[in-house]
């Protein structure tokens, strides 16, 4: 299966808002597909690698500076408590190496904090954020993490 992070930088500027929320020091920024919570973001290098310990020292440093950058957009624009950080870059096509930044909302129950916030990762077309409303929600993220 073809690398989908890979395939994505190659659009460049004709990728939707949704894919390139922000490009940095070797970084993309992108609204994650097949979710129910706005706002979960997704970091990639643009080159591609598969662990941590494959990374650059700029690469690395650039890495922390965007999830904290991240971090703070998703506070200010979805209004969230905190954000979880988490990389696991294990599924087929998806090895490449990309963090999940996700916005932990004040409300949320046990039933999804920690790593039960992946209950809003879901196969259920029907609930995924529209692109439409990604790529709005992606133009307000990118403005918050220029500022």
């Amino acid at each position: 299966m073809e690398c989908f992070a890979c395939a994505m930088p190659a659009l460049g500027d004709e990728a939707p808002d949704r894919e390139r929320v922000i490009a940095a020091d070797g970084w993309r920024v992108a609204h994650a597909f097949n979710v129910t919570l706005p706002g979960w973001l997704v970091l990639v290098p643009d080159r591609h690698v598969e662990a941590v310990d494959e990374l650059t020292q700029d690469e690395a440093a650039a890495m922390g500076v965007l999830v904290r950058r991240a971090s703070a957009a998703l506070r200010e624009v979805v209004g969230c408590a905190k954000t979880y950080a988490m990389l696991f870059a294990e599924a087929e096509g998806f090895s490449h190496l990309h963090v999940h930044v996700v916005p932990r909302m004040a409300g949320f129950g046990p039933e999804v904090r920690g790593p039960r916030v992946f209950a809003f990762m879901t196969d259920d077309v029907g609930r995924w954020i529209g692109e439409s409303d990604q790529d709005a929600l992606a133009l307000r993220l990118r403005a918050a993490m220029a500022a």
